[in-house]
């Protein structure tokens, strides 16, 4: 397996019929996937070994600041439910290809978490896991505890780094990952893909307007809503194991005021499937009821028998506070995926004053940002919309689990790449060329969403900065004629890619990386792609795949994309979408041409092999 590097110099050219963006995405497609394996050592009958595990990284319940809305005064004060790490190995024999998938009931992925991460398994397994085969992902919620990641900007919040809350989700991370290394055995991967309703709205309709009328009339609404779905069945006994999915919505359905350790809708979800399939396996299609059967969960409930507890002594491991899986512990995860610009408060956004809707294009009430929230359809019950949109989730993923019947064969691969985004050089249709450009952050980034208002005085799509925030900005680092330039038309608030004191405040270098197992391809990007900007990525890969495997990838290769993956590097929207300057590309560190970045390097992850 070659670990590719790239230079921040590379030139990369490209044509494409729409736009920079669109074009960026696509070129990535044009080399890509060519020294992606083509050979697999599985047999017809599609039998990998197959493993699953979890481990609870709930962190500390109490006065530490949670990671997500950048509101200092949100700390942790009691737990809605419990978080987890959730894993999932496959390897094509106990010698051959693997790689393992975590998904994380946290806000998004740390650099610094992975390296912890790789050293401990690395100290137990060698060069069995490694950067290159080992995933992380986090589901995006914004209810947990923070001080986890390495870079300042994301450590300002959090008022620095916070150790207990650092130690708990790497111990996490390794326990899920050798529970599932434990209990690999021969078994089947079954997909399935369906769509969820109602299960999320996209918060800038105005800005994905922008993208070309064409491109828009493929697409039958503004978000994605495809749910793709795997199912683990153990070979010998033929139960189902676990399953994983990826869905697209923010894990915003509690709000910057709640103070409850909480995986918001995704962990929800998670919770109700698993506890589902421990009282009840499904076998036949899920009541896609709305209201529950109460009468039959009192019957089970009566059911239920005391265990006594198991006794802890002062100086026993504290793993006997939290359920273990011995391998058979049924494992339901809910991934993220490009969830950028979707929101889970899916009855729109309202002022608080009037109770009208927000403006369509600042989502503000009469330039006031910090009036318009967006409203969950458990409104003004934050717990309940976390519950719907979960059972929401839920409830297709067990129809599709139910229904699954496409087992997965192939070959298993994976390609890992470090790559410097600030300078990328990319020829465009008519020899055009353009560049990427240290990050940087725009007066939208301080405004804030419909999901979480930031600063008064800031809207979305402001290209203008306060005088007052203009003089503070340049205090701390005024940015250079460079990067105001590269990053027109975002007017620059804070140019964290210039930015190093007391260290540095945003990434420069970030992972990528592709999974393959047979025809599913996983893509694991460290950002929040917007829905079109994930269309793009996808659709770029998959007419590589296709038109240079020979025929061993078709229509049915499925593609899925793994957001906040690995580390976290804010946002990634097109190029049309970039000119509005709403939060998404406010928050989009790299510049308009970084989408058509990611696309292209996707795609050249395969390499000569």
């Amino acid at each position: 397996m070659v670990l590719m590097k790239f230079k921040s110099n590379m030139k990369i050219k490209s044509k494409f019929p729409h736009t920079r963006t669109l074009l960026s995405l696509t070129v990535v497609a044009i080399c890509v996937i060519k020294s992606v394996s083509c050979s697999s050592t599985t047999d017809d009958n599609g039998k990998y070994l197959i493993g699953v595990g979890s481990y609870d990284m709930t962190g500390p319940a109490a006065g530490v600041v949670m990671m997500g809305y950048a509101n200092m005064g949100q700390t942790t004060a009691g737990v809605h439910f419990r978080l987890r790490a959730r894993t999932f190995i496959v390897a094509e024999s106990s010698q051959g290809p693997r790689f393992a998938f975590v998904n994380l009931d946290a806000g998004m992925a740390s650099q610094l978490v992975n390296i912890k991460v790789l050293e401990k398994l690395k100290s137990r397994f060698g060069d069995l896991y490694t950067e290159e085969n080992v995933a992380i992902s986090g589901i995006h919620t914004h209810a947990g505890p923070g001080g986890y990641l390495q870079y300042f900007l994301y450590s300002i919040s959090t008022l620095g780094f916070i150790q207990e809350s650092f130690d708990v989700i790497v111990n996490a991370i390794v326990q899920s990952i050798v529970q599932a290394h434990h209990n690999l055995k021969p078994g089947s991967i079954y997909i399935n893909q369906g769509d969820v309703e109602n299960a999320g709205i996209n918060r800038s309709p105005s800005a994905y307007l922008l993208n070309p009328a064409e491109e828009r009339a493929q697409y039958p609404t503004n978000v994605d809503t495809l749910m793709t779905l795997l199912k683990f069945v153990d070979g010998a006994s033929q139960q189902s194991i676990g399953a994983f999915s990826w869905f697209a919505t923010h894990g915003t359905s509690m709000s910057k005021e709640n103070k409850l350790i909480s995986g918001d809708n995704k962990g929800a979800a998670a919770r109700f499937f698993e506890d589902q399939f421990a009282t009840t396996p499904i076998r036949a299609p899920f009541n896609s009821s709305s209201e529950p059967d109460i009468g039959e969960l009192v019957k089970k409930a009566q059911t239920i028998k005391a265990t006594g507890g198991q006794r802890c002594s002062k100086t026993s491991s504290q793993d006997c506070k939290v359920r273990k899986n011995d391998g058979s512990l049924f494992v339901g995860a809910f991934c993220q995926s490009n969830v950028g610009d979707v929101t889970p408060n899916v009855l729109g956004a309202f002022c608080t004053d009037t109770g009208r809707p927000c403006d369509f294009s600042t989502s503000s009430c009469n330039g006031n940002d910090l009036l318009c929230l967006g409203r969950g359809p458990g409104y003004p019950d934050e717990i309940l919309s976390t519950k719907i949109i979960g059972e929401r989730q839920f409830k297709k993923a067990a129809d599709l689990f139910t229904s699954a019947s496409e087992k997965l064969t192939g070959a298993i691969d994976y390609r890992h790449v470090y790559l410097d985004f600030t300078d990328i050089e990319v020829e465009l249709e008519g020899n055009k060329k353009v560049k990427t450009c240290p990050a940087a952050v725009g007066a939208g980034f301080a405004a804030g969403t419909t999901d979480g208002p930031g600063v008064s005085g800031f809207q979305q799509g402001d290209t203008e900065i306060p005088e007052k925030y203009r003089k503070l900005r340049d205090a701390l680092q005024k940015p250079s004629e460079y990067q105001v330039d590269c990053q027109e038309p975002k007017n620059v608030l804070l140019s964290t890619g210039e930015m190093f004191k007391p260290y540095a405040w945003a990434p420069a270098i970030v992972p990528i990386q592709m999974l393959r197992l047979g025809k599913l391809i996983i893509l694991s990007v460290p950002g929040e792609f917007t829905t079109m900007a994930g269309r793009r990525l996808r659709d770029a890969v998959k007419e590589t795949l296709i038109s240079n495997s020979k025929g061993e990838f078709d229509e049915n290769t499925h593609i899925v994309i793994a957001g906040l993956t690995n580390t976290y590097s804010q946002y990634i929207a097109t190029f049309e979408e970039y000119t509005q300057q709403r939060y998404e590309v406010h928050t989009q560190p790299k510049k308009k041409n970084s989408s058509l970045q990611y696309v292209w390097h996707e795609i050249h992850l395969n390499g000569p092999g």
